[in-house]
Parts: C-alpha cells; sequence; structure tokens
C-alpha cells in the first residue's frame, strides 16, 4: 500500500526548490542588474558620503575633547611640577588616544587654566575632566560607525580608569 498525502522527503524537496528559486532571483538584482540600478548606485553614493561626513564630524568633536584633557594635563603637570610623577603615563595615554582621533598634522592642545592652587585640587580637576571626556565618547558611540564606535568606547573606557587613578592620586596628594 502506498502512502498518500505529505511526506518528509516532500517537503524537504519543495523547501529546497523554493530556497533555490530564492536565491536565483536575487542574483540578477546587484548592481547593473535591475532597472534601478542608477538610482541605487547614486543613494549608495550619497549614504556612503553622508556616513563619511559623519564620522569626520565625530572624530573631530572627539578630538577636540581629547586636545582639551591633553591641555589639562599639561597645566597641571606645568604648574605642580611634583605631580609629573603620576601624572604622566596617563597624559602619554591621552596623547596616543587623541592621536588616533586627530587626523596627522592635528591641532596642538588648548592648554586651559585651573583655578586650584593646590596640587590634590588641581588632579580632583582633572579627574572630573577625565569623566566628563569620558561621558562625552560615550554619547558620541550612538552615532559612530562601528569602527570608531569601538575606538570611542575604549577611549571612553581608559577614562573611566584615569578618573579613578587621579581621584586616588589626589587623595595621596593631600595626605
Amino acid at each position: 500500500m502506498r502512502r498518500t498525502g505529505t511526506t518528509r522527503r516532500g517537503v524537504f524537496t519543495a523547501t529546497g526548490a523554493i530556497a533555490l528559486g530564492a536565491v536565483l532571483a536575487g542574483c540578477g538584482d546587484g548592481p547593473g542588474g535591475g532597472r534601478d540600478s542608477g538610482r541605487s548606485a547614486a543613494a549608495a553614493a550619497a549614504e556612503q558620503a553622508s556616513a563619511a561626513r559623519a564620522e569626520k564630524r565625530i572624530r573631530t568633536a572627539a578630538a577636540r575633547t581629547g586636545l582639551e584633557l591633553l591641555g589639562n594635563y599639561e597645566h597641571v603637570i606645568r604648574t605642580h611640577p611634583a605631580t609629573a610623577a603620576g601624572l604622566s603615563p596617563l597624559r602619554d595615554a591621552v596623547r596616543a588616544h587623541t592621536k588616533a582621533l586627530v587626523p596627522a598634522g592635528g591641532q596642538a592642545p588648548a592648554l586651559s587654566r585651573s583655578r586650584a592652587t593646590d596640587a590634590g585640587t588641581a588632579v580632583r580637576e582633572l579627574a572630573a575632566a577625565e569623566r566628563r571626556a569620558a561621558d562625552t565618547h560615550l554619547a558620541a558611540l550612538m552615532e559612530a560607525p562601528p569602527e570608531l564606535a569601538r575606538l570611542l568606547a575604549s577611549i571612553a573606557a581608559a577614562g573611566a580608569a584615569h578618573a579613578y587613578l587621579l581621584t586616588e592620586l589626589a587623595k595621596e596628594t593631600l595626605s
């Protein structure tokens, strides 16, 4: 007696035929394959240009934040030379992060003026500046393309670690 109705083999054959038909139908819709290819290529080019402008804008803003932070480090080290040993490695890391964001031949750090009269207060202000910079980099993640987002996330994490280290250094400086 022969089985009637749907068999497992029949289902697999039908599914394979449908999948093959979908794959073959999709092959002709690439660039130059369909009648809307000119419009879709122009749209893709416009989208790429827009993404490049957005990335440049995000990089410029992040680099400006890094340069301001680097200027803060330079000012504190220059004003309070006793902090140079603790701040120099962190400043060098901020310089490297900023260099990763700024194109070649970038800007010089913007020096800021701290109102702190003692080294402990200056280091606490520097810790607050690191926190603000890390928050700024995190805020930019939502708009950044994937590669830049990874870089910004890494720099923000380093900034949070720097803020912690600076807070501890400020405690030691006050003692």
